[in-house]
């Protein structure tokens, strides 16, 4: 148990850059000292929040991540380590606190949150952090900040732009106010797809732990009726006000969401690969079979030029996605073709998008070229 009435010795040590500080002091340290913060997610936001929050002395950190550590992390997600890869990112970002400051008593939730179980892990933190990458799980933990009273410290980032504020307080905002609908599904690409800066995350993670620092020490003016917004290509800091919406259905006048929803669902989620028929589906073993065959398909390949120059297939033609549509004069209605991106999402889309245009014998590679690196040709490079 934390003794949060006092500092040792050694404590003072080390916030003593703090303690001098009229405006944080005795009294705010202590208040650091025993507040509890969730963090939702280990990667690229969750990084600079961890350590930070660690290093300024909050006393009890919580981490909810069920993913590893891989390679492609290493970029941007500066908690983990080369020493780390495999391992899970809970127990890489446990380590990487328990050398940073031992003072600190770190709970992970080795686990996806859900309707299920947000309610449960959230309830007793004073104040939720939410670096996740994906608008069911914004959506999410917005709605269960709203239900519970508790500030959601709000980050996002993509390519070289991120967007911070506080959402979730009584007098302010929620995040439905600011996006009261999801955008459509695969109209915002993933990082995995779009790329981040790397640098990026530290910026918008740093900003979200200063707010944070603040509401727990009850000091300056935070981001809650503000979004701040980041250009890393022009070094640009943007705030747009923002107003609660009295409608809203979780924080409005008269909310319509009581609970916890089906946020998939919400977002209009459904797998593009699992919504396709098995017909129009083959695999990579399956397709380097048909390519050695008489009637070897065609592939066309639906990433972007600079994915092609990472890595490509022997013979496939590129056409990235956007530009599909333009070409299909180009191909007879019968021939055989498979399409192929870098996992099977976006080449899902262009599959659909042959079979509405009349194209009969057309499939979709399923994993992409991922997984055919990794089922047909290890030597290819991974992204």
């Amino acid at each position: 148990m934390i003794n949060t009435t006092t500092l040792s010795n050694d404590e003072i040590r080390r916030y003593s850059r703090h303690l001098i500080m009229p405006e944080v002091g005795l009294a705010g340290q202590l208040a650091l000292k025993g507040a509890s913060v969730l963090m939702i997610g280990a990667g690229g936001l969750g990084s600079p929040l961890a350590l930070y929050l660690a290093a300024a002395g909050v006393g009890h950190l919580g981490i909810v991540d069920f993913d590893v550590v891989d390679e492609s992390n290493l970029q941007r997600q500066i908690i983990h380590g080369t020493s780390t890869l495999g391992v899970p990112k809970l127990e890489s970002a446990r380590q990487r606190i328990r050398d940073l400051n031992p003072f600190v008593e770190v709970t992970g939730y080795n686990t996806g949150l859900s309707s299920q179980n947000a309610l449960e892990i959230m309830r007793d933190y004073d104040v939720v952090i939410d670096g996740t990458d994906n608008f069911p799980t914004r959506y999410l933990v917005n709605d269960a900040c709203v239900l519970l009273g508790k500030p959601n410290v709000y980050g996002s980032i993509f390519r070289f732009e991120g967007q911070a504020s506080v959402f979730g307080v009584k007098e302010g905002p929620c995040y439905r106010c600011l996006y009261p609908e999801p955008p459509p599904p695969g109209l915002v690409p993933s990082c995995a797809e779009g790329g981040v800066l790397g640098v990026l995350p530290g910026i918008i993670g740093t900003i979200q732990a200063t707010e944070a620092i603040k509401l727990i020490m009850g000091i300056g003016s935070s981001l809650v009726g503000r979004l701040m917004l980041f250009d890393a290509l022009e070094m640009r800091f943007r705030e747009l006000k923002l107003r609660k919406n009295p409608n809203c259905p979780v924080c409005g006048t008269n909310p319509t969401v009581t609970e916890l929803i089906d946020y998939q669902a919400f977002c209009g989620i459904v797998p593009e690969q699992a919504s396709l028929p098995m017909e129009n589906r083959t695999t990579p073993v399956e397709l380097a079979e048909a390519l050695r065959g008489d009637r070897p398909p065609q592939v066309i390949d639906v990433r972007e030029p600079h994915e092609w120059d990472i890595v490509h297939l022997d013979g496939a033609r590129l056409i990235p996605l956007a530009t599909l549509p333009a070409h299909l004069h180009e191909y007879d209605r019968s021939a055989h073709i498979v399409v192929h991106c870098k996992s099977g999402a976006r080449s899902a889309k262009a599959t659909q998008l042959l079979k509405d245009a009349g194209f009969r014998d057309v499939k979709n590679l399923e994993g992409g070229i991922l997984r055919w690196a990794r089922d047909v040709d290890p030597s290819l490079p991974t992204y």
